[in-house]
């Protein structure tokens, strides 16, 4: 199997070297060693990146991102909080999906202002459960810890605060 230079990864995942080496530090992933001065990574990196991208996507701090990677089976209160966070998910789904809906319907339409459209405004609020997704939960309380922190895309690493899971 062919190893990639550090700098193959960072242009094919859109992401800065020192980003993949902050990665590296937090236990997100793991370099195979050194090709000279650089990083090697196995080719299922893209995986790892993939599954960290798309779960910062849904809100998920680097710490609970790390939490969930090295996670087992017997861990039943992390369990418990994923189960939260996919319940959160599904409400955020929902409210942009209503949100997709109504531009969607906006871009045709030809009420003026459009927002004061009724099926805009039908379409918006249109819920079976007409509140908000939940409050955070204690799985979403910081824990007094240094703040988490990650890279941007093709960045180097920005705050983004201290949530935990558990």
């Amino acid at each position: 199997m062919e190893l990639l230079d550090i700098a193959e990864v960072a242009d094919r995942s859109g992401l800065a070297p020192s980003a993949l080496r902050f990665y590296e530090r937090r236990g997100l992933i793991q370099s195979t060693g050194r090709n000279g001065l650089r990083r090697t990574f196995q080719p299922d990196i893209f995986d790892r990146l993939t599954l960290i991208d798309c779960a910062r996507g849904a809100g998920f701090t680097l710490a609970q991102i790390q939490r969930f990677l090295t996670a087992t089976p017997d861990d039943t209160e992390l369990r418990a909080h994923l189960a939260v966070k996919a319940t959160q998910l599904d409400h955020d789904i929902a409210r942009l999906t209503r949100m997709r809906d109504s531009l969607r319907h906006a871009a045709t339409c030809t009420h003026q202002p459009l927002v004061e459209c009724p099926q805009f405004k039908t379409t918006l609020t249109d819920s079976d459960d007409p509140r908000p997704a939940p409050a955070p939960t204690s799985m979403d309380a910081g824990t007094g810890s240094a703040p988490d922190r990650q890279p941007a895309r093709g960045t180097g690493p920005v705050s983004s605060g201290a949530e935990h899971f558990g």
